[in-house]
């Protein structure tokens, strides 16, 4: 049976997030922007290690918040709901929602988010605003994923790297903080020039299979499986 691994890319607007995805997928990178309004999902598959698994790229839109945790949602009385002949029990029902968790439940982009195995948190080298988002969600992460599903890996990525020259703090600065601090991966790329777009699919997807495979003592590595050629979309 093949192994579904769910990726959730995550950054503040216009910082790349579809342009990495799309330059992975289909060799492709375009000048124009257009906003990611609403969640998107692409499906490739890929060789890792000798096995196959089948991808879900979630191209998220722009989230105010990390999706709360299961826990934190109130538990509803199915018989209030039902039986419109107890409006005393539907009003204690209302009372004990709790109306700032509710709309991201509702909220079609969180879909799938919260339960991802891995994630990519995008920001714009050149935009200090983009990585205070970054910063803002990988805390909210860590806070709201409790138990094993902590262990999902996260890597963060810094954008347009081809606008090296503007960036607004320099690259060591950024990667000491990430990686010894946060003990998140760290990668710069250029969706436009297609630099480290494999790669940080590499890291990403090697550390989500090592987590999984904890008790396998063996060496986890790609055998080029990543390479575009070997990369379809189902």
């Amino acid at each position: 049976m093949v192994e579904t691994l769910s990726i959730a890319v995550i950054g503040g607007p216009g910082v790349g997030k579809t342009s990495i995805i799309r330059q992975f997928l289909y060799n492709d990178f375009t000048e124009v922007y257009t906003p990611t309004n609403s969640r998107y999902v692409y499906r490739p598959s890929v060789i890792l290690n000798g096995n196959m698994y089948d991808l879900k790229i979630m191209d998220v839109p722009p989230l105010s918040s990390f999706p709360a945790s299961t826990s934190q949602m109130p538990v509803v009385d199915s018989e209030a709901v039902q039986n419109p002949a107890s409006p005393g029990r539907f009003l204690n029902l209302l009372s004990s929602l709790d109306l700032k968790t509710l709309p991201e439940w509702m909220d079609l982009r969180c879909r799938g988010v919260r339960n991802a195995n891995a994630y990519i948190l995008v920001y714009d080298i050149c935009c200090v605003e983009s990585f205070e988002y970054v910063k803002m969600i990988r805390q909210q992460i860590v806070e709201h994923r409790v138990g094993s599903s902590s262990e999902a890996p996260i890597l963060v990525v810094g954008s347009k790297r081809d606008l090296q020259r503007q960036r607004f703090t320099p690259r060591r600065a950024v990667s000491v903080l990430v990686k010894k601090s946060w003990k998140c991966g760290y990668v710069e790329c250029s969706a436009k020039y297609n630099w480290h777009i494999t790669l940080l699919f590499k890291e990403l997807l090697g550390s989500a299979v090592a987590r999984g495979l904890r008790h396998n003592h063996s060496s986890i590595r790609l055998q080029g499986a990543l390479h575009r050629n070997r990369c379809s979309v189902m």
